[in-house]
């Protein structure tokens, strides 16, 4: 059978630069983290962290570098990449006339079909860019929208995309240039189709109370299978972080599953659980979710309410960061953000700094504690350093687990039971960490690390809590 040949889309990025004000704030509060967690990072690691580089922060090269990656996960091909700077942005075009008329210049050049600009654009702005070019123009929101459509695997997903695309797109029905205009579809344009969107503002607005009534089913189905967990002394653990963070790899390290784990930004969207076992013999719930982002557009983050109520209703986050990225303090700051956003940023964390394998220099030598005062201007978090692709570090993460999970909490107790229990010596063994047996006359001795649960359980046997 014959096959089409594959291709990409030609676009062309566009940055602006409205101001550096924000920036220096940012950079004045991450020094004052920083010079806050000095005293403590010297202690370990031996340089003062007031010495120690500014986390850097995101610029618009470095942003335009990010939208370049995330166009290529929708498909395109990024031929030219644009930045302008501005004292305040242009009402109309958001980059002034002058710039439209390069860019236009550019688009015909390199026969680009799509310009994405990186910051959000106004539906007056976006109209008067496709008249002007000719070609279709999205943002960096209907961008991620777009990828967003394309990983949804499951009918929750789906539901969810749908949502956060009608929701965007709606304020944006009147007057669609270019985009509406074609038929072939490409980057931006997938979703809710043309003839959906053509249709007037009352068959949009039913649609979306339609697919919220279905959410919000699914939000029921969600709360039932957790207050079921509840019922039973049976934690759950999220992980959170940056797309691309190596999420997924930590997972599939942790509970031997085999989720898509790649270098593509939002490779998992729709998340999984997963039993996994503590060193004390425990049993928790591993959740994998989606990855976050910088400016991850609001219409998505309430569309994805169902799902990121997992993370809400969690008792710890594992929060993973690419240790090796430049940008790592922006990255940890933006979840931060996100979580406050959805109520768990008070949840316990522990910092996940992942890709040890990629660290170089001083920074390869450094401690968990050290290397978080480097990273994000905070030596106090709980932290640990790992390689979820090579396993470095993967047991040192799992017992600070233990040791940081409230839920059903561990004490070292003493059991004593008759030398012919082999059952109770048996639960034993399996739902606590057995330090020592040690059989005299008729009865045997166990001194365990166990869990409240089983404490409970085999409270006849229980002797007393051990020093």
């Amino acid at each position: 059978m014959n096959t089409l040949p594959v291709t990409t889309e030609k676009v062309i990025l566009v940055g602006v630069e409205i101001s550096n004000a924000v920036r220096q704030q940012r950079r004045a509060a991450l020094a004052a983290a920083s010079a806050a967690s000095a005293a403590a990072a010297s202690e370990e690691s031996g340089p003062s962290a007031s010495t120690l580089d500014l986390p850097p922060v995101f610029d618009a090269v470095e942003s335009l570098d990010e939208l370049a990656t995330l166009a290529t996960s929708a498909g395109g091909t990024v031929v030219e990449q644009v930045i302008q700077n501005r004292i305040r942005p242009d009402a109309a075009t958001l980059i002034g006339s002058g710039k439209v008329e390069e860019l236009g210049a550019l688009a015909k050049a390199f026969e680009a079909e799509t310009i994405i600009f990186d910051n959000e654009l106004t539906p007056t702005q976006q109209r008067n860019l496709e008249r002007a070019l000719k070609v279709k123009v999205i943002d960096r929101t209907q961008l991620i929208l777009d990828i967003f459509a394309r990983r949804a695997r499951t009918r929750e997903g789906q539901l969810q995309v749908e949502l956060a695309q009608l929701s965007y797109l709606l304020p944006r029905l009147a007057g669609r240039g270019v985009e509406m205009s074609r038929l072939g579809g490409g980057i931006g344009t997938r979703g809710p189709g043309e003839t959906q969107l053509e249709t007037d503002r009352r068959k949009i607005q039913k649609k979306l109370k339609n697919i919220e009534r279905d959410l919000e089913n699914v939000r029921a189905g969600r709360s039932i299978q957790r207050r079921q967990r509840q019922s039973v002394p049976l934690a759950t653990i999220a992980l959170v972080g940056y797309t691309n963070a190596g999420k997924s790899t930590l997972f599939n390290r942790l509970t031997k599953a085999e989720v898509l784990a790649d270098a593509k930004m939002f490779a998992t969207l729709d998340p999984t659980v997963r039993h996994l076992m503590l060193p004390t013999n425990r049993k928790v719930l591993l959740s994998d979710t989606v990855g976050f982002i910088r400016n991850l557009p609001t219409t998505l983050v309430k569309a994805f309410r169902a799902t990121l109520e997992e993370v809400r209703e969690a008792q710890l986050l594992l929060h993973v960061v690419d240790a090796s990225s430049e940008t790592v303090a922006e990255h940890h700051a933006h979840v931060i953000e996100v979580l406050r956003e959805i109520e768990a940023d008070g949840t316990p964390q522990i910092l996940v700094m992942n890709k040890a394998d990629q660290l170089q220099g001083e920074e390869a030598t450094l401690s968990a504690k050290s290397l978080a005062a480097r990273m994000i201007g905070d030596a106090n978090v709980p932290a640990v350093i790992i390689s979820a692709r090579s396993g470095e570090g993967i047991n040192s993460l799992l017992e600070l687990i233990d040791a940081r999970l409230d839920l059903d909490p561990v004490r070292t107790v003493r059991f004593r039971l008759p030398v012919g229990d082999g059952a109770t010596l048996n639960a034993l063994h399996e739902g606590t960490r057995v330090r020592s047996v040690v059989y005299n006359e008729d009865v045997c001795e166990v001194i365990a690390d166990a869990p409240q649960s089983v404490q409970r359980r085999l409270l006849q046997f229980l002797v007393c809590e051990e020093a």
